[in-house]
């Protein structure tokens, strides 16, 4: 089982990161299958970090093999979708971008990729969620704000790793992100449902 996620899929968190430039191809890196927390386990806050941040997203479960698929085929290669969240240690991040160096240890530490419980996907619907930190909303998005959509990420992926079933794709934060502290509570929303929740311990 891989993680895949994507970057700077959202046009607002881009300038809310204040990167200069808006991608012309998915941005893409992996986490461990180490990283990977469910729903309804804690995230422990880790004593390497002290900004520690939330980035809600829809996350995608690939549900057969292939590789270098067409764009037009990409819907067949995932059934189902969830809400997730990328959690990133950003003062490490910063150091490592500084430097120049990889940051994978900000990105794919244990823990750091936590999934909700999956819902099989309605056939031309457009997915809005919504982010609660303490019962506060902090991030809204859909499926229309992504810069990329979910077959051009299946598609772009597949030309460089073979996607095996099971595999997870992380497709993006909309604005809105931010720091956790111990005592927090988060929530992913869909359709007035929740389907993720994950406590700060």
């Amino acid at each position: 089982m891989k993680i895949f996620c994507v970057g700077l899929n959202y046009k607002e968190h881009i300038i809310e990161m204040k990167h200069n430039a808006f991608p012309e191809n998915p941005v893409i890196f992996m986490k461990p299958p180490t990283a990977l927390l469910k729903n309804g386990q804690p995230f422990y806050y880790p004593d390497f970090s002290k900004e520690v941040h939330y980035e809600g997203e829809i996350v995608l479960r690939v549900c057969k093999n292939g590789k270098k698929i067409d764009k037009k085929f990409a819907h067949k290669y995932y059934d189902a979708f969830t809400l997730g969240f990328d959690f990133t240690a950003r003062d490490i991040q910063a150091v490592q971008k500084k430097n120049g160096w990889p940051w994978e240890i900000a990105k794919g530490f244990d823990g750091s990729a936590f999934i909700g419980d999956f819902v099989p996907f309605e056939k031309d619907k457009e997915i809005a969620f919504t982010i609660k930190k303490n019962n506060e909303i902090v991030q809204e998005g859909d499926t229309s704000m992504l810069i990329f959509s979910f077959d051009e990420i299946i598609s772009y992926i597949s030309q460089f790793f073979t996607l095996q079933q099971g595999d997870l794709i992380y497709t993006g934060t909309p604005k809105g992100v931010g720091p956790v502290q111990i005592g927090d509570k988060l929530e992913g929303i869909i359709d007035n449902k929740t389907i993720v929740t994950c406590e700060i311990k």
